[in-house]
């Protein structure tokens, strides 16, 4: 949103990490130079008190993930991540962190502390702000950017629905509007769609409705579990052949008024 960019596909890796395929026409032209200066951009490298800015805007970034990863089960590491500078809010909180039930009503303790905290140090508190919880929800929820892939144009690209070689699992479009829902575990792996694939064909030689073999294969992967997220992919295809028929149209209409 910051940089202008419009067209994002998300795709996960089959492993670990997020794949952001950006198909903006003019990012697409965007030299290393620029790749590299947003990525640098989009990168959280040094936090404290003198980067407070930087800080808070990568932090509401990650706000809203905060509590679903601290409600995830997520142990709040606060004595070795954040606090070592500041020992009068660490050894409170550790003794009162047994007091709670669970990481959700430890992560709302730590995080009234430090809102107070830097509340009092707007005022004539000497000592410097302590932005513990922000730190723990950058070290937990802000992603961590591959550099070279995003500004090398040469660099080997992992394209969509690939097969991961050490999962197995297929490189799959996400649905940002069920996000919440997305398991990676539960993402088809190349072994799966095999089995899938040999079921819909003995029900599609069942059938014999006189379809030729490649022409019913070529359809089969819509009796797999791959079938939604191919759907996610095509919608994202069409969404962008629409803008670009809409920029195009809207360039017609300016040459047309200059002449």
């Amino acid at each position: 949103e910051d940089l202008g960019v419009k067209h994002r596909l998300w795709v996960y890796s089959g492993r670990r990490g997020v794949h952001c395929w950006v198909c903006d026409d003019a990012v697409r032209k965007w030299s290393p130079a620029l790749r590299a200066a947003a990525v640098e951009y989009l990168s959280v490298v040094k936090v404290g008190a003198e980067g407070a800015g930087w800080l808070c805007w990568a932090a509401r970034r990650c706000a809203g993930a905060g509590r679903r990863v601290c409600a995830g089960g997520v142990g709040l590491a606060v004595s070795t991540i954040s606090l070592d500078q500041w020992p009068q809010h660490r050894e409170p909180l550790q003794s009162e962190f047994p007091k709670k039930r669970d990481s959700v009503q430890r992560w709302e303790l730590l995080k009234g502390k430090m809102e107070r905290t830097r509340a009092r140090s707007r005022g004539a508190a000497p000592s410097a702000p302590c932005f513990a919880d922000w730190e723990i929800m950058l070290q937990y929820c802000f992603p961590r950017l591959d550099i070279n892939v995003s500004k090398g144009v040469g660099h080997l690209l992992k394209s969509p629905f690939s097969v991961h070689p050490k999962t197995g699992r297929i490189s799959v479009p996400l649905d940002l509007q069920r996000l919440d829902q997305f398991d990676p575990f539960t993402v088809p792996t190349i072994s799966s769609l095999c089995h899938e694939l040999d079921a819909a064909g003995d029900d599609g030689e069942q059938e014999d409705n006189g379809e030729t073999e490649p022409k019913r294969r070529a359809r089969d992967y819509k009796k797999t579990s791959l079938a939604p997220y191919v759907r996610v992919f095509e919608e994202f295809v069409e969404e962008m052949e629409q803008a670009r028929r809409g920029e195009l149209l809207r360039r017609s209409g300016r040459c047309q008024a200059g002449t």
